[in-house]
């Protein structure tokens, strides 16, 4: 039995000594346990850490505030262009529906709202042209009859009116017209390329929108990826409905505006029906705006043709407002009237013209998320 204890004594000495071994390996030790050492004791939670990680915290949602808002005009690009291609994408698949492929079809939808901002342009750009040109030269024609006029020679012989308005105009109004000018060509350019920007980001949106979609649902959790598809996709049917039926209207309403004024002969009548059918994307006084643009337009031209074109727009805003709108929009977005107002003010006060476009079909969009998912949870609980 001696000898047995022994024994046991032996074999268990090494083990013994083996154990803080292991647990002095590291650098220096040729152990492979902890190679750079043992983890030491973590951090004192004291108020200097708690202070110093909340006032980083602080910074870094002041600097994401300030990205936010220098990149702001880019995001409303964005956005805009992405609220384009899912209005526009209900055409492409109508086309595709008729046998063309996709590429086929976005290339012809994309050429169509090519010609029609250049159609757009033409319309536009050649009557306002006409009308600087004739009173540019007409000008010299103003000052001689003022010159000649017997009440503003007297005037000017008594307090010398002309050479002080010739003082003014070298002066002041010379170099101010010429910096307004400048600062209008710029506003042009940039115009232009927002404009051309704006086209290109729609054109890749449309083209990837299945791509973007799928990506966006891998990023939901598969038990709730159905449910979350088949509400996107009635999201993203109301927005194509909302965008396509209110280009329908404000197509509808250019066509009458423009046949009205061939009739009674007012000037420029495709540039004012144009107009008309551009302000009339406007929720609420977009309408409203262009009937008294073309009103006064033609007021100038005529006192008839003015109070013709007022009553005009009087009748023709209530057949819009309570025929053609709910016939065209039934099956778009389903906004009560009240939140229709509403959001298209939250939206104006946030973002201008762009706020008030995108607001309806965010509200439907938001008022469908409560309806599908908060309400039922909240029954739940």
């Amino acid at each position: 039995m001696s000898a047995n204890a022994e024994t046991a004594a032996e074999e268990a000495e090494p083990k013994a000594q083996d154990g803080p071994s292991k647990v002095e390996d590291g650098p220096g030790h040729g152990g492979p346990a902890q190679p750079y050492g043992l983890p030491g004791k973590p951090l004192a939670r004291g108020p200097f850490l708690f202070g110093l990680v909340g006032g980083l915290g602080v910074l870094t949602a002041i600097a994401i505030a300030q990205m936010v808002v220098n990149s702001l005009s880019t995001i409303i690009l964005v956005v805009v262009a992405m609220f384009l291609a899912v209005g526009l994408n209900p055409a492409v698949e109508a086309l595709q529906r008729r046998g063309l492929a996709r590429r086929a079809a976005i290339s012809i939808v994309f050429i169509g709202v090519i010609v029609a901002f250049v159609l757009f342009g033409l319309a536009i750009v050649p009557p306002v042209g006409r009308e600087l040109a004739d009173f540019v030269a007409a000008v010299p024609g103003y000052v001689n009859e003022l010159s000649n006029h017997p009440t503003l020679r007297q005037l000017d012989a008594d307090y010398q009116i002309i050479p002080q308005v010739a003082q003014f105009v070298t002066t002041v109004l010379g170099p101010s017209l010429a910096t307004g000018i400048m600062g209008a060509s710029l506003v042009v350019l940039d115009g232009v390329f927002t404009t051309v920007t704006l086209l290109v980001l729609m054109l890749y949106f449309l083209g990837s929108l299945h791509t973007i979609k799928a990506y966006m649902l891998k990023l939901v959790p598969a038990s709730r990826r159905e449910r979350t598809s088949a509400i996107s996709e009635e999201i993203l049917t109301g927005i194509g409905g909302y965008v396509a039926g209110n280009v329908l209207i404000s197509v509808i309403a250019g066509v009458v505006t423009w046949i009205f004024l061939s009739i009674v002969d007012v000037r420029y009548a495709l540039a004012l029906a144009l107009i008309v059918a551009l302000t009339d994307l406007i929720p609420l006084v977009g309408a409203t705006i262009g009937a008294v643009v073309v009103s006064a337009v033609a007021l100038l031209q005529s006192v008839p043709a003015g109070i013709a074109c007022a009553i005009f727009f009087i009748i023709y805003q209530q057949i819009e407002n309570y025929l053609i709108y709910p016939r065209v929009m039934k099956r778009s977005v389903d906004v009560t009237p009240a939140v229709t107002v509403i959001a298209a003010l939250f939206g104006g006060a946030l973002l201008g013209i762009v706020g008030a476009l995108l607001a309806i079909p965010v509200a439907a969009a938001i008022a469908l998320i409560i309806r599908e998912v908060v309400i039922p949870r909240q029954a739940r609980s």
